[in-house]
């Protein structure tokens, strides 16, 4: 099966240009879900905590089991609100507060105009005083941003309706609260970041999705995905390849097959319009379910090194290409790190 380069210096690199964007490390809370964006659950959650990051965010329950040793802090963002030392759980409605387990410490999300998931706006003081009734422990509120990577007035629109939040849950005598709204793009754009946390995603793992009238920070890819030599031949001219024939040899060619395929998450494209992979060789023919052709007999060839360029190619984003990669992939960390 193909392999998944962990690069820890990139990494590390990224997550040192976010700590001087928020202006302290100890405001980074890594998100995880989905397995790290497909980089590696626990992998991604050792190398964060050992650069100093001391909250993390994850999907549910069973994410959170796997990596809260690491964290002091661990933000569950679907589920059953428990007690739990660690762990804190985001609300995201009436019926999550009336079924959270008494002395859970919990995170109220409000929906400030995305309209996925939170609270009412108009809700805010039932759901404050449903967290007293209940005797939950209210740690955080919080909200998230419909149009963070887009040019326009939205974002701030969000931002000052988030303040009005602030300021009422502050007026309803709720102390020791986290305030935090801002994800990587939020984060990314802005140039005085003053919340208690920031939510950082794709940033952290290389990748700035905002468009070109933005300032951009230069950032490093993490991933690397590379895949191996199963099997070469050679093809004369006219011969035709894989499923369909779609390809034919204009000319005599060595070609390989390498161990990648959509079953492992890699995207089946159109043959017409072939991918091109890192080492500039274009897949020939149709992607199969476990294997890929290309011109070459190396042993080895990097497929992709760039998610953001690579999802150009299939019309998608970087979020995609990297998340649907299998969990079954081995990943592994290259470089030598870096000192803070």
């Amino acid at each position: 099966m193909a392999t998944i380069l962990i690069n820890q210096d990139n990494f590390y690199y990224n997550l040192n240009q976010i700590a001087l964007k928020s202006g302290s490390i100890d405001k980074i809370a890594i998100v995880l879900k989905d397995n790290a964006y497909g980089h590696g659950l626990e992998l991604m959650a050792k190398l964060a905590s050992q650069f100093g990051i001391e909250h993390a965010v994850v999907k549910n329950r069973e994410e959170a089991k796997r990596i809260a040793y690491l964290f002091q802090t661990v933000l569950v963002l679907g589920g059953r609100a428990e007690k739990d030392r660690v762990c804190r759980f985001a609300l995201n409605s009436l019926h999550d507060i009336a079924r959270a387990q008494e002395g859970a410490k919990v995170e109220l999300k409000i929906d400030t105009g995305m309209h996925r998931n939170g609270i009412a706006m108009e809700k805010i003081e039932r759901a404050l005083h449903q967290i007293r009734v209940r005797k939950l422990v209210l740690t955080g509120v919080m909200t998230h941003f419909r149009s963070a990577d887009v040019m326009g007035s939205e974002l701030f629109w969000q931002q000052k309706r988030f303040e009005a939040i602030k300021a009422k849950v502050r007026r309803m005598g709720f102390g020791n609260v986290r305030f935090h709204s801002h994800n990587s793009a939020a984060l990314l754009r802005t140039h005085r970041f003053n919340e208690d946390l920031v939510r950082v995603g794709i940033a952290a793992y290389g990748y700035n999705e905002l468009p070109a009238p933005f300032e951009k920070l230069p950032l490093k890819p993490v991933m690397k995905l590379v895949a191996k030599r199963v099997a070469t031949r050679t093809l004369a001219k006219g011969e035709r390849v894989g499923y369909g024939g779609d390809f034919i040899a204009p000319k005599e060619m060595k070609i390989s097959t390498y161990d990648l395929g959509y079953g492992d998450g890699w995207c089946r494209g159109e043959s017409l319009h072939p991918y091109i992979t890192a080492d500039n060789l274009p897949i020939l023919g149709r992607v199969s379910m476990d294997f890929i052709l290309l011109e070459s007999d190396a042993e080895e060839v990097v497929i992709m090194d760039d998610a953001q360029k690579a999802a150009g190619a299939f019309g998608t984003i970087s979020y995609e290409m990297t998340t649907a990669l299998s969990e079954k992939i081995v990943r592994s960390v290259v470089g030598k790190g870096v000192e803070r």
